[in-house]
């Protein structure tokens, strides 16, 4: 009985399992034009149904009067508008921040973190979408299957508003 119980405790001590991560590279490539504005940015983790399974980033314009002149433009991000940002009341802990200047720009979801915790086995889309003021609007999807089998490493390139987007799925040790 004492066994039994001293399983028990080290269960409960012992904290959740690891669980894999992932990493996420997105490329924003600097164009040359004659007005830039850096792109608003959404990614998030879709299922088959193209429910949204987790947020993981909205990069947006972050005024210093206040964050509503910004989001008043994230409606342009339309498909992450439709099917999650609407329902959204921004800004969102960990997961919107200001825009990004052009280069690689790198997400790491921990294992730990709730988009993580909110996937349960099965198939999924990675979808990054970018819009840009006097500019053009881009989506790219890179499938993956949940939890990996090993490491993965899986990319797709944009073609205007968008480089090359990476998902790094990572196994837990």
């Amino acid at each position: 009985m004492r066994a039994l119980f001293s399983l028990a405790g080290m269960a409960l001590l012992s904290g959740p399992a690891l669980a894999d991560s992932m990493e996420i590279e997105i490329g924003i490539p600097q164009l040359n034009v004659a007005e830039y504005h850096r792109p608003y940015i959404a990614a998030w983790i879709a299922r088959p149904d193209h429910t949204v399974a987790a947020n993981l980033a909205v990069w947006y314009q972050q005024e210093k009067r206040g964050a509503d002149e910004g989001e008043t433009w994230l409606k342009d991000l339309r498909q992450w508008w439709r099917r999650a940002g609407r329902d959204l009341q921004m800004p969102v802990d960990g997961v919107s921040g200001p825009t990004q200047a052009p280069g690689l720009q790198t997400l790491r979801i921990p294992g730990d973190s709730l988009a993580i915790q909110a996937l349960t086995p099965g198939d999924y889309v990675l979808t990054v979408e970018a819009v840009r003021e006097v500019g053009g609007r881009e989506m790219v999807q890179i499938p993956f299957h949940w939890p990996s089998d090993g490491q993965a490493d899986l990319t797709v390139s944009g073609e205007t508003e968008l480089g090359t987007v990476a998902l790094k799925l990572i196994p837990e040790n």
